[in-house]
């Protein structure tokens, strides 16, 4: 029985394969655009993590906030 043969070349991940397929149906610039905007997606997203956090903090901190600071959330 002999040996499986050996590939010399890596197969590619899915994501390099979705990267050679985008640059071959969009130009450098539009490339750089959707990335630019994901990128400020993904910043979003953690901005919004960390002020949840931050409001978490403060409802479970004893008195008011500094300066009477308004509370992000409203409570009846």
């Amino acid at each position: 029985m002999q040996a499986a043969p050996v590939r010399a070349t890596a197969v590619p991940s899915f994501t390099t394969a979705l990267r050679a397929v985008e640059s071959l149906l969009m130009s450098g610039g539009q490339r750089t655009a959707r990335r630019n905007a994901w990128t400020s997606v993904l910043e979003d997203r953690r901005r919004a993590k960390d002020r949840v956090e931050a409001q978490r903090v403060l409802d479970q901190s004893p008195g008011t906030p500094a300066l009477g600071a308004p509370s992000l959330t409203t409570r009846p």
